[in-house]
């Protein structure tokens, strides 16, 4: 995360420091909880820069926290919630996005838990969901995945707030016939007849590959009249740009099946597409992260997926609970 003065701070760290400073508010720390608290900001000029950057807007978080304040149902609950828990930890990362999320209120508001939460439509982890909208186009979502539906007299609009969707649009039977767009925080993907897929890459851009028909992307930050994107390709596309074209394949699609088919994906990739369908996080080691895998995989069983990669020479899965209760599961280089 970006904070407003540039400082770059990794997410762990910031829901540290968010944790720290919520159990100050529950009372005072004992001797024990003071010394794990110091150890904590010593172990790393990371952690310390945290915690400094949020003394500096402590007056926003007590704000946040008083009463009547817009946060104060929020902080209590987290502080009155056991360490660990879900709710407790849907607050931390509220409060630390708020402090740590960066300049540019767009991406910041994105991040926020309740966007997901309040659209329209959402997947868990592990779920698909086929849909057919008013229009005829249909939809699969992918797991972990949260859009919008803004149809209005103008304009046909789906605003992907996380996660992956396949679109195939149907003729508008409006006359004249209403644009079909896709809003992704880095800009739109407009469809010319289409079925394409959008996938969020976390803050990385968003993925955008056709199938049919053509695409046009259009950066939120870059006046130009955007980039054509024709079937048989895919772009990531960037706040300020498009990436250039590469190909996509009709297999990469196999997710909408419960399937996860590799060709030469980089091992971090793979991960990223395994992610919404575990309850663990899933970290890859940047020694290992260009790893080329290729092969099938079932999206239902990740913890077979996880022991096939274990099994491979040069590879080495671990499994991490983090103190605040995050389950981790690292794939690293062996020895």
């Amino acid at each position: 995360m970006m904070g407003a003065a540039g400082l770059t701070v990794p997410p762990e760290v910031a829901r540290s420091a968010v944790e720290w400073w919520l159990q100050q508010q529950e009372g005072a720390l004992n001797e024990g909880q003071r010394q794990a608290w110091q150890a904590w900001r010593d172990a790393d000029p990371l952690h310390e820069q945290a915690w400094q950057h949020l003394a500096r807007v402590n007056d926003k978080l007590n704000a946040l926290a008083a009463p009547g304040g817009r946060g104060s149902a929020e902080v209590a609950r987290a502080a009155l919630a056991p360490r660990g828990s879900a709710r407790r930890r849907r607050v931390v990362q509220t409060l630390a996005v708020l402090v740590f999320g960066g300049a540019v209120a767009w991406q910041a508001e994105q991040q926020l838990p309740w966007r997901r939460w309040t659209a329209d439509v959402q997947t868990a982890r592990g779920e698909r969901k086929r849909m057919r909208l008013d229009d005829g186009t249909q939809l699969v979502l992918n797991g972990a995945t949260a859009l919008n539906i803004d149809y209005s007299a103008g304009l046909r609009r789906l605003r992907l707030v996380e996660g992956e969707v396949l679109i195939t649009t149907a003729p508008d039977s409006q006359q004249p016939a209403r644009d079909f767009v896709v809003q992704t925080r880095e800009g739109l993907a407009q469809a010319l007849g289409t079925r394409f897929s959008v996938r969020s890459l976390a803050g990385r851009g968003s993925l955008v590959a056709v199938f049919e028909g053509a695409v046009r992307l259009s950066p939120a930050h870059n006046g130009g009249g955007g980039q054509l994107l024709q079937a048989g390709f895919s772009a990531v596309l960037q706040a300020q740009s498009v990436s250039a074209p590469q190909a996509a394949y009709e297999d990469s699609l196999a997710w909408t099946d419960g399937m996860l088919v590799a060709r030469g994906m980089a091992l971090a990739d793979m991960l990223a597409a395994l992610q919404p369908y575990s309850a663990e996080r899933l970290v890859c080691d940047p020694a290992v992260a260009g790893l080329r895998m290729s092969g099938s995989y079932p999206l239902a069983d990740v913890a077979r997926v996880l022991a096939t990669l274990d099994a491979l020479p040069g590879l080495r899965v671990r499994r991490l609970v983090r103190w605040w209760g995050q389950r981790e599961v690292v794939v690293e280089k062996a020895g």
